[in-house]
């Protein structure tokens, strides 16, 4: 089945192809997404190139998000050392209509180090304390956690089939990119 604006379109009648052609787009809720999200799913790769996937709970100012993570976690080595880095924000799987087509938002990003007790630290460390609690006063003492900032470079939002674009470095939605749908047997 295909879902699009929550209707399903593909049932015994129609063929696949039929069902990706009335497809239409769902109009994009990036900022939507970003604001029901609580932690960011990470990709991180070592120096030897392993990958490693994990999360963290963040804080978003304006287009950078915030992550206070922990040297005893592998991901802060290879965040630190401003290694490839991708990032995901995804749909809820209890929330979801269709398991294959959850939105999702994926950006590929840089990563900056931000010094401890300067401005922008106690900025984020404030907000990640109303945001997610008390205990970040607990972490965000502790030496072994720094802060990262995880700026967005480009990337891509899908919320449905056939309904997948480009994100530019500000998370505004370049084009559609479903010049080609996908192909049966």
């Amino acid at each position: 089945m295909y879902f699009c604006e929550n209707k399903s379109i593909m049932n015994h009648t129609h063929t696949q192809e039929e069902a990706q052609r009335q497809a239409k787009p769902v109009a994009p809720k990036v900022k939507e997404l970003i604001a029901r999200t609580q932690s960011i799913i990470l990709a991180t790769v070592d120096a030897e190139g392993t990958p490693n996937s994990s999360y963290a709970p963040f804080v978003e100012i304006d287009n950078k998000f915030y992550i206070l993570v922990s040297f005893m976690a592998k991901h802060t080595k290879n965040l630190s050392e401003g290694r490839k880095t991708s990032m995901m924000f995804i749909e809820d799987e209890s929330a979801t209509k269709q398991i294959y087509a959850r939105e999702r938002l994926t950006i590929e990003a840089t990563t900056t180090q931000i010094e401890r007790d300067s401005e922008i630290w106690n900025q984020v460390v404030g907000l990640l304390k109303e945001t997610h609690g008390k205990v970040v006063d607990v972490i965000s003492e502790m030496k072994d956690f720094i802060l990262i900032a995880l700026n967005p470079v480009k990337g891509a939002y899908v919320n449905g089939f056939g309904s997948a674009y480009f994100v530019d470095e500000n998370l505004e939605i370049m084009q559609h990119r479903n010049d080609q749908n996908h192909q049966s047997k």
